[in-house]
């Protein structure tokens, strides 16, 4: 309290509730125990019977308590990021289509465009055959026999303690609570080997194996006329040329008695595309549509560029958080730099004493560089914002187109 203010007088009790207040904000977590110690105290004061709060008994006893309150508030901040990262994980999965039938269907294809033998269907307890009979496929596979570079794939299939290979899947959720399969999952090095075939094979300027055009046959309710949809890989350039976004995307239109019509919604694109069937559609088709292909291939190329400009705006505000979370972290990273800095500071003076002359002049000399260091990184922060924010501030899209697929309806093949 001030030396003028008494206790009993207004003056007084208010610095005294202003001081218990503060009180209070600061150990707040230990009101379980500090609490009653400081109204009793605060009772006495307006009492005049006490001039100072004393807690230190309360704080001591409640540090236990504290240190648990501390554990359980990082425990449900960590248990809150956690669930975060999972939604964003779940979200990128749907958005890129990343089930386990889709990774399925790469590792099929790669193992086909390299010559390998396709995956052994396989059996595994309580998974296949199926308990519940609500699977109509396996979905257990064994690899097999694999020859040159493929035979990596097989490392980390060994059980660590029998050593007997053991199955693969797709699903995560088949692996739960159980050692005797393997997940091959996106970063897998089987999958990688097939996808870096499979890219390999879009790009390559030589011979290839994989067809870049398909034409397959759809249900004859879903379309009257056939569509022709074009796939592109989308890259997003930044400021410094660096890549800071890339995705595929599709765009097409209806071939109606050779002219092509653009269908602009993209939900009626995915639908038309997933109705693909397994059969490809008849000759005829292929040899009627060839001579059509130079006009189809710039209307699908106006197509693609238009559904570019459309996405790359889209892509704005995504890339303008992810900016933001980019400032963030760094403001983030070099804050606590400046904090140990200061606190290196902050100790290494007291301690020169302790040391000899040529000792304490090789830590004048480090305190000099940490000082200037200090002095230099606000300025290292606003540049390196600066540089972030830069690069983002005007996103240059690439087009690169990657295939084109016709879908025909099945009645229009009869005819």
């Amino acid at each position: 309290m001030a030396q003028d203010a008494n206790p009993g007088d207004l003056e007084g009790d208010l610095e005294f509730l202003l001081r218990a207040a503060r009180k209070v904000e600061t150990i707040r977590e230990d009101l379980g125990k500090v609490g009653p110690v400081i109204s009793r105290q605060v009772t006495e004061a307006m009492l005049g019977r006490r001039r100072s709060l004393d807690t230190t008994e309360a704080e001591r006893q409640s540090q236990p308590a504290r240190e648990l309150l501390r554990v359980r508030r990082a425990e449900n901040e960590l248990n809150a990021q956690l669930a975060r990262l999972h939604a964003q994980l779940q979200d990128t999965r749907r958005e890129l289509n990343l089930t386990p039938d889709a990774i399925h269907a790469v590792v099929e294809a790669g193992l086909a465009l390299a010559g390998q033998q396709p995956l052994i269907e396989a059996t595994l307890p309580g998974v296949w055959p199926d308990p519940t009979s609500q699977r109509d496929r396996c979905p257990v596979y064994r690899l097999p026999r694999l020859v040159g570079t493929w035979q990596s794939a097989y490392d980390g299939l060994a059980h660590p303690h029998t050593h007997e290979i053991r199955p693969i899947v797709f699903d995560h959720a088949l692996t739960q609570g159980r050692d005797d399969v393997v997940l091959v999952h996106l970063n897998h090095r089987l999958v990688q080997m097939c996808l870096q075939l499979l890219r390999a094979q879009v790009w390559s300027q030589g011979e290839q194996k994989l067809s870049r055009i398909t034409a397959r046959l759809v249900p004859p309710n879903t379309t009257d006329v056939p569509v022709a949809i074009a796939h592109a890989r989308l890259v997003v350039l930044g400021a410094d040329n660096q890549r800071i976004h890339e995705e595929v995307i599709f765009a097409g239109g209806q071939l109606r008695e050779g002219r092509f019509t653009r269908i602009d919604r993209v939900g009626e694109l995915e639908r038309l595309a997933a109705s693909g069937l397994p059969q490809p559609a008849p000759d005829w088709f292929e040899e009627s549509v060839a001579p059509l292909w130079p006009t189809h291939r710039e209307n699908l190329w106006r197509a693609l560029e238009a559904r570019m400009k459309d996405r790359t705006k889209t892509l704005q505000s995504r890339l303008d958080e992810r900016a933001e979370a980019e400032v963030a972290a760094m403001r983030s990273g070099i804050g606590e730099l400046i904090t140990s800095i200061r606190a290196q500071l902050h100790d290494a003076q007291p301690q020169l004493e302790l040391f000899s002359t040529p000792e304490r002049e090789q830590l004048e000399r480090d305190r000099s560089a940490l000082e200037r260091r200090l002095t230099d990184l606000p300025l290292e922060m606003a540049r390196e914002e600066e540089r972030i924010r830069g690069r983002y501030a005007e996103p240059s899209p690439r087009l690169f187109p990657v295939s084109v697929t016709y879908l025909v309806p099945a009645g229009l093949s009869k005819r």
